[in-house]
C-alpha cells in the first residue's frame, strides 16, 4: 500500500472562540471549507485534505501549545505555487496572523519556499511549496536544518 496523504488532523485547542475566528478566515484562502459546526468542534474540507479544531477538555485549560514539547510540532500545508504563498503573505498580516518567518526558500528541499505562522493558540502553520520531485529528485537529499 502507499497511502497519498493525511485524511484529517485534528487540533485541541483552549482558545476555540478565537482559534474559530482565525481558521474562518484562514482555512477558505487554502481552498478548504467548514463542512461541520458546533460548540466543541469545526471541520473544514478541501484539496483531499480536512482540518479539525475541537475544544480542548477542561482540566487542561493551564496546559499551553508549546512547540518545542511532546505532540505536534507545526502543521503545514502543500501549495500548488510560489505564487499562492506570496499571495497568502498580505492577507495574514491584514488579519493580524503572528508572522514566524516571512516567505522565503529553506534549505530542506531543492527549491522549498515557505511562510510560517502562528494560530492564537500558539500551533505553528507552515504552507510550502516544493517544485517538482523535491526531496526525490535525483541528487536531491532531506536537510532538516532549522526544523
Amino acid at each position: 500500500m502507499e497511502i497519498n496523504g493525511f485524511a484529517h488532523v485534528f487540533l485541541r485547542v483552549n482558545r476555540f472562540e478565537e482559534c474559530i475566528a482565525f481558521y474562518d478566515q484562514v482555512m477558505p484562502e487554502l481552498g478548504l471549507q467548514a463542512v461541520h459546526r458546533d460548540d466543541a468542534f469545526v471541520y473544514y474540507i478541501g484539496g483531499r485534505t480536512a482540518l479539525g479544531i475541537r475544544r480542548a477538555d477542561p482540566k487542561y485549560s493551564d496546559h499551553p501549545h508549546v512547540e518545542a514539547s511532546p505532540g505536534l510540532e507545526h502543521l503545514c500545508f502543500r501549495a500548488p505555487s510560489r505564487e499562492d504563498i506570496d499571495e497568502l503573505h498580505p492577507f495574514l498580516q491584514r488579519i493580524g496572523t503572528n508572522i514566524v518567518r516571512a516567505p522565503e526558500e529553506g534549505p530542506w528541499a531543492p527549491g522549498y519556499y515557505s511562510i510560517s505562522f502562528l494560530d492564537p493558540e500558539g500551533i505553528r502553520l507552515e504552507v510550502n511549496h516544493v517544485p517538482g520531485k523535491g526531496v526525490f529528485a535525483e541528487g536531491a537529499s532531506f536537510n532538516p536544518a532549522g526544523y
